[in-house]
Order: C-alpha cells, then sequence, then structure tokens
C-alpha cells in the first residue's frame, strides 16, 4: 500500500476509535439538528437573533448611512459566524472515516490494492448530496454578504430570512404537513397556472386592439389575470370590451374554485397530521424535563401510583401500546405517548436520557412477559436506573430479576399478609381503605435522615413524632438491616435511615418542616 493511503487508512480508524472526536461530532450534530437536545434551543434563538439583525441592518442602510460597526457585524461577523455553522453541517452530515474504512475493508476483502481516489469520490458524492439540498443553498446564500465589495451579493442577505425555517419548529411542522399534500397542491398549482395562462392570452386577444384598453401588453393581461383569479383585485386594470368582461367573470369563478380546494387541501392536511404534531411537541416537552418517573403500562395500579406521585409534586411520563389507556393518562394530565415499551424504537423517539432524567422506571403492566422485554431493553440502554416491576405469577420472579429489575412487588403476596394480619378485623381492613383512597387526607411518607437531622437527633425519642399526631410505623436503617416496626424511643436513628411515618398530610409536612430546624427540647 501506498505511504499516502497507508496514511489515509490509519488515520480514519484513530478517528472511528477516538471517544473525544466522537463526543465532539455528537455535541455539534445535537446543538444543529437533534430538537430533544435541551441546549439547541438556545443555539436556535442565537442564530434567530443574528439573523433578524442583519435584515434590520439592510433595511436601515436605504436611507440612512451604514454605521461603520453595524456594516462590519452584518459582513464580516454574522457571515462567519453563518460560514462555520455552514461548515460545521457539513462536517456532521456524515463519517468520513467510516466511509474510507467500509472502502479498505471491502478491497481487502476482494484481495485488490486500496484506491483513496474512489474514497474521496464516494465522500464528495455525499457531501454534494448535502450540498444541493435546499437547506443547504440558503445556507450557502446566507453567506454571500460576506464578499461585499461586489455590492448586489449584499441582497443575499434576504436569505437569511429562510434560514428561520431551520431554527423554528413551528414553521417545520407547517412545511410538514404541506408537503405531506404536495402532490394535490402541485395538481392545484398547474390548474391554476393553466387558467391564467388561457386568461391572460384570451384578454390580452379581446383588449389589446381596443382604443379605450388599459391592457395593451402580454405581460399586463398576465398580471391581470393572476391578480384576478387571486380574488385580490387592484381595479388598476379592468377590462372594457364585453369579451374581456366574460373572461373576467370565467377567471374570477375559477379563482373562487382555487381558494375554495386549496383551503380544503391544507386544512384536511392539519386533520390527517394533528395527532402528530401534537405528539411531537409532547416529546420535545418531555426531552426538556429535568427529573421524572417513568412509567410503562397504565393500568389501574399505574393509575393509583400516578396520583399518588403527582401529589407530590413529581414529574411522570407514561408509555404504553394501548390508544384508549393513553388517551385516559392524557385526561389525567399526565405526559403519554403510544409507544411499545419493549422497543428500542420507542425510547428513541422519546430522546430519554435515563442517566439525567429519569429517577426510575415502574413496569406496571399486567403481564410478566411485558415487564421482562421492557426491562431487558431498558437495561440495554442503561444499567444503573432504578427499576421496579409488578409480578403476576410467582414461578416468573427469577425471570424479572434476571432481566434487571431491582424491586420486584408480587401483588398477592401483600394482599395475603395484610389478610392473614387483619383477618377478622374488620375495623382494620376500613383503615387500610381509608389510607390507600384517593380522597383521604392520611398519607405514608419516607422521610429520609440526611446528614443536618442526623447531626440534631439521635433516637426515636428526640424526633418527638407523637406531638405531631403522626404514627411512626418504623425504620428502614442505611446499613441494610432489616426494617425495624414500631421502634421504641431509645432506637437511635443515623444518616441514611429511612422513616416511613403515616398521618395528615398537614401535620407530616410540618413534621419534616421542623426536623430541620435546630432540636426541640422536651
Amino acid at each position: 500500500m501506498k505511504p499516502f493511503a497507508r496514511f489515509m487508512v490509519k488515520s480514519a480508524y484513530v478517528l472511528n476509535g477516538s471517544h473525544r472526536y466522537k463526543k465532539v461530532k455528537t455535541f455539534f450534530y445535537n446543538l444543529m439538528e437533534n430538537n430533544s437536545y435541551r441546549y439547541k434551543k438556545y443555539f436556535d434563538v442565537v442564530m434567530v437573533m443574528l439573523i433578524l439583525s442583519s435584515v434590520i441592518i439592510l433595511i436601515r442602510e436605504v436611507k440612512y448611512e451604514s454605521h461603520d460597526f453595524l456594516q462590519f457585524f452584518n459582513d464580516y461577523i454574522i457571515s462567519i459566524v453563518f460560514l462555520v455553522e455552514y461548515l460545521l453541517r457539513m462536517w456532521v452530515y456524515n463519517d468520513n472515516s467510516k466511509i474510507i474504512i467500509e472502502r479498505y475493508e471491502h478491497d481487502e476483502f476482494l484481495q485488490r490494492e486500496f484506491s483513496p481516489l474512489k474514497a474521496f469520490k464516494e465522500i464528495l458524492h455525499v457531501k454534494f448530496q448535502y450540498m444541493s439540498s435546499p437547506s443547504a443553498i440558503i445556507d450557502l446564500f446566507a453567506i454571500m454578504p460576506f464578499f461585499h465589495e461586489l455590492r448586489l451579493l449584499r441582497l443575499f442577505i434576504l436569505f437569511r430570512v429562510f434560514k428561520l425555517f431551520r431554527y423554528t419548529n413551528s414553521i417545520r411542522h407547517l412545511l410538514s404537513v404541506l408537503t405531506h399534500k404536495k402532490h394535490e397542491l402541485l395538481t392545484l398549482l398547474m390548474f391554476a397556472a393553466i387558467v391564467v395562462f388561457v386568461s391572460g392570452v384570451l384578454i390580452y386577444v379581446m383588449e389589446a386592439n381596443h382604443p379605450n384598453s388599459q391592457i395593451t401588453t402580454l405581460f399586463e393581461a398576465f398580471y391581470w389575470s393572476l391578480v384576478t383569479i387571486s380574488t385580490v383585485g387592484f381595479g388598476d386594470l379592468v377590462p372594457k370590451t364585453e369579451g374581456g368582461q366574460v373572461v373576467a367573470m370565467f377567471i374570477i369563478i375559477s379563482g373562487i374554485a382555487v381558494l375554495s380546494f386549496s383551503t380544503s387541501i391544507i386544512v384536511s392536511a392539519f386533520t390527517e397530521r394533528m395527532d402528530d404534531i401534537v405528539e411531537n411537541k409532547l416529546i420535545e416537552n418531555i426531552s426538556a424535563l429535568r427529573k421524572f418517573y417513568l412509567i410503562c403500562g397504565y393500568t389501574k395500579t399505574a393509575q393509583q401510583v400516578a396520583a399518588k406521585l403527582r401529589r407530590h409534586g413529581k414529574n411522570i411520563v407514561v408509555l404504553d401500546n394501548n390508544v384508549d389507556r393513553v388517551k385516559l393518562a392524557t385526561s389525567h394530565h399526565i405526559r403519554a405517548v403510544v409507544g411499545d415499551p419493549g422497543a428500542l424504537a420507542s425510547y428513541a423517539k422519546l430522546g430519554i436520557d435515563f442517566k439525567k432524567q429519569v429517577h426510575a422506571v415502574l413496569c406496571l403492566e399486567y403481564d410478566d412477559v411485558s415487564n421482562v422485554y421492557a426491562a431487558l431493553t431498558i437495561r440495554s440502554m442503561n444499567k444503573e436506573v432504578m427499576l421496579l416491576s409488578l409480578l403476576i405469577n410467582q414461578s416468573n420472579r427469577k425471570k424479572l430479576s434476571l432481566a434487571g429489575v431491582n424491586e420486584v412487588v408480587y401483588s398477592q403476596e401483600l394482599v395475603g399478609m395484610v389478610a392473614k394480619e387483619f383477618s377478622g378485623m374488620p375495623v382494620a381492613f376500613e383503615a387500610i381503605h381509608a389510607l390507600r383512597s384517593e380522597q383521604s387526607d392520611v398519607l405514608t411518607e419516607e422521610i429520609v435522615i440526611d446528614e443536618y437531622i442526623g447531626a440534631q437527633y439521635r433516637n426515636v425519642g428526640d424526633l418527638c413524632a407523637e406531638r405531631y399526631r403522626i404514627i411512626l410505623m418504623g425504620i428502614s436503617p442505611a446499613n441494610g438491616d432489616a426494617f425495624l416496626f414500631n421502634p421504641k424511643s431509645h432506637e437511635p436513628v443515623g444518616t441514611g435511615d429511612i422513616l416511613l411515618v403515616i398521618g395528615s398530610n398537614v401535620l407530616i409536612k410540618e413534621f419534616k418542616r421542623d426536623l430541620h430546624v435546630k432540636k426541640r427540647r422536651s
């Protein structure tokens, strides 16, 4: 292999294996292209401000002498920023090192010499695909004012306005809706063009030789025809002959038909794509959340869990492949998306960062197989996120554990424990029902002993929970010892322990607040 070819292949392998290079490239790609990336909105705002600034400066120069700084800012600073953006977009559009490696491995497999020229041709072909796209052409025109010595090129500043399409989601949604009906709109546009052409020729034939006619050229005839079919009717050109007036009536009727059909096409396009637009907006809102609980399957149990979490001010996102249950979650003012919890594509669509955004994932389907698939899918993307799952069949407990579930909740086991403990005690059952009732003000709360509380309070007696008319059910020690029910006043408490208390919502809040003030005296 020739030295240059060897250097080219070696560089491609180095870049392809460089974590830092990939990290930098991913950052710029997310910043410019990934709508779910939280910092993209700031980049978009900056670019929109630069575009509007350049247009305002251009308008000001029409009647006022251009200030040296403003001209420098417009011709150099903004243009350089757009040039850097254009080059960065071209860079992240594809992976050149991957093309070189694929070409090299292909040539090696066929036992022939690696051709750098062919690799360059493939790279240039891919780059040209980007450069010939409408958005890239607009970006290129927006850089033209950089060559401000050519005064005419300064008019290309107006092309910067079209760059707003890149940075405004609403405009992009509008364009996607219109693109969905492009064939219908093109057909209607062709019909309107034919009507304008025929009526323009007819009105020219009818009016051109009339002594009092205002339409004397073919251009004026087409202008009048276009103004009339659009139902604008400026009145600056009016047909004088009877034939011209008949043509005017024909084109007015055609104009009404064109507007009616175009309106119906656009309305139907929005109706068909409204669900997609709403879902895209919802996904953008989810991407902006800092922390939330992800619930897979909006079952009856999930509804109760979600209600409890919402009362504590927690953000919730529901992922369910049942459309009716997603609608139910939405009616409960919960962010819900239609998707299969066991499919990677569902999480890719949401753009969730499990490490930074998700408190915990709750798999609450009444089907162990669905919960196992959901757990395996989530574990394939993140090994550390907290996973909790319902267990329906006791024989599947090991499968859920092997799937990476941290906590398994077996509902029948819990019901059996309660039934055994309170059999023959109807009042106790009423108390349990009141605790789980949505209308009840009585709550169970977990309070973590932080460093400050641990330094102020040494044992259960120091907490003085009875003064707040709340019940301390037990303590979960930080060292992993067994849960301690109904602790005595001499039992120690330390940093990291969790207190499980029951009481009125107001009293629990007051108790938690007072734990962080100086130690109370008995």
